[in-house]
This record gives C-alpha cells, sequence and structure tokens, in this order.
C-alpha cells in the first residue's frame, strides 16, 4: 500500500497540485471580492469590511443599474453583434480552412505561409485605420463584425482538425458524386464539430471583451456595447443622486463599479457550461466510425 500511496501522490504531484490552486484562488478570489462588493452596504465597503461575503447586504447597485435603460440597450446590442460576429466569423473560417486543409490545392504553403505571418506582424493602427475609413466602414455596423471576422490562430485550429479526419471518408463521399460543399456540410463539419464549437465560443468570448476597436471606429452610440459602457462608467463613474431615494444614498462608486462588472460577466457565465463540454471532445474528432 505505501508504494501505491507514493505513486498515486508522489511530491511533484503534491507541489504541482498546490501550485494550481493557488492558480485557482488568485482568480477566483478577486472575481469573489467584486461580487460580494456590488452586494455590500455603503459602509462596509467604505471601513474595507468586505473580502469574499458580502456585509450588509443589498441589491440597491443592482436596481440602479437595471434602471439605466441604456445598459439595458447596450447589453441587447451586445448578446446580438456577438451572435452575428459569431456566425460570420465561423462561416469565413470554415469555407478558408476546408479548402486549405487539402493538401492537392496549388499554392497551399504559401497562402499558408502568408496567414501565419499576420500572426506576428500587422501593418498597424494608422494604416488600419486608412484602410477601414477607405472601406466606408467607419461608424457603422460592420466595422466592429468585417476587420477581426476571421482569427488566424483559428483557422489554422480548424484546418489541422479537417487534416486529421480519415481520407478514405471523403474518397468514398466523391465516388457516390457528392461536392466539395456537399463533402464539406456531410462529413468535414459534423465530424469536426468539437472545434467548431469551441472556436464558436474562442470568437464570441473575444467580440464580447472588445472594446478598441469601438474606440477606434465608432461614434455613434447606438452602437456601444455593454464592456464599452462599463469602461466610460469606469473611467467616470457618475451615480444618479438627483432621485436621492432610499436606494441612491446606500451606493457608493465602488458598489457600483461591481454591479456593473458583474453584470457584464452574466451573458458569458450563462453560456459557457454548454459549450465546455465540447473541449473534451476535441482529441476524438477525426475518427473513422463504422
Amino acid at each position: 500500500m505505501a508504494n501505491t500511496y507514493d505513486k498515486k501522490y508522489s511530491p511533484f504531484q503534491i507541489v504541482l497540485s498546490l501550485f494550481f490552486i493557488l492558480i485557482i484562488l488568485a482568480v477566483l478570489l478577486p472575481i469573489l471580492n467584486i461580487v460580494a462588493t456590488s452586494f455590500s452596504g455603503r459602509e462596509a465597503i467604505a471601513m474595507g469590511k468586505v473580502g469574499i461575503l458580502p456585509v450588509d447586504f443589498t441589491t440597491s447597485a443592482y436596481n440602479m443599474v437595471f434602471r439605466d435603460k441604456s445598459m439595458l440597450r447596450s447589453l441587447a446590442f451586445s448578446v446580438f453583434l456577438m451572435l452575428v460576429k459569431t456566425i460570420v466569423s465561423m462561416i469565413l473560417t470554415i469555407l478558408a480552412a476546408y479548402p486549405l486543409s487539402k493538401r492537392n490545392l496549388p499554392g497551399n504553403k504559401a497562402i499558408m505561409l502568408m496567414i501565419t505571418i499576420t500572426m506576428y506582424f500587422n501593418a498597424g493602427m494608422i494604416p488600419n485605420y486608412l484602410l477601414i475609413k477607405q472601406l466606408k466602414l467607419i461608424n457603422t455596423f460592420w466595422v466592429l463584425v468585417i476587420p477581426a471576422a476571421i482569427t488566424p490562430f483559428n483557422l489554422i485550429i480548424l484546418r489541422s482538425f479537417f487534416m486529421s479526419i480519415n481520407s478514405s471518408l471523403f474518397d468514398a463521399a466523391y465516388i457516390d458524386g457528392c461536392t466539395e460543399m456537399q463533402t464539406l456540410r456531410m462529413i468535414a463539419i459534423p465530424l469536426s464539430k468539437a472545434a467548431i464549437l469551441t472556436l464558436s465560443l474562442f470568437y464570441a468570448v473575444s467580440r464580447w471583451n472588445s472594446v478598441s476597436d469601438i474606440i477606434l471606429y465608432v461614434q455613434n452610440t447606438n452602437f456601444y456595447t455593454l464592456q464599452y459602457k462599463l469602461k466610460l462608467m469606469l473611467d467616470t463613474i457618475n451615480i444618479p443622486y438627483d432621485e436621492m431615494d432610499v436606494s441612491a444614498r446606500e451606493i457608493v462608486a465602488e458598489n457600483f463599479k461591481a454591479a456593473c462588472i458583474v453584470f457584464t460577466m452574466i451573458p458569458v457565465l450563462v453560456i459557457y457550461p454548454f459549450v465546455q463540454k465540447y473541449f473534451r471532445q476535441g482529441v476524438m474528432v477525426g475518427g473513422v466510425k463504422e
């Protein structure tokens, strides 16, 4: 038994486990503190009594957030933008990755080299702005979708998944008279569902957290996302004390900021549990099924 115990719990495994526990705590504790602050009372926050649990529990900050119609409108727009961006990005990524996964494609290596170079080098902010301005995308909805529609890293991952699919499946489809689009739809996409859903999550989270393109290219307030609204609030916190109701008197800047941060995290936290299982299924993609 002693030998078995040593094999299961070696000193290296114990140290490694403790290391990852510390990493988890380093990530989790600040989030718990933000959540606790958002539900804590004014005096408890001012006196620094709030840890990972709320003190003098109150929902006044959330009542203030939900009364702000611009926040709710930005939430609806952010969800819509995230869905459109994810769909457009995945369609383009699939249509680019599938032909590049064919080894007999003329110029395959040269194209992949150019795509890989873009991962490490870019033209810079000013050339990008001039290009987008010339394309007349400034201050439009599509400026938040098209410029970053395909990520080279995601394209390479999906291409690798397509290449891992047994070629006999494609050969059988070609013999049956399937076109390339039919082969993509009936073989490549179903077998790569885990990779596609995982990359969809990457695209969705990337769009949800992005504010730099809004800062550079958007002046229309109708196109302000929830994350950008949060940034504006954190930069210039403004609690509407003009109402001077009981709930407003219980709110301080830290309380309101924490509530806004939690409010922006909710959609991703709701979506993630339904997609994370596909991370584990990725190793099974590409197998030949009978």
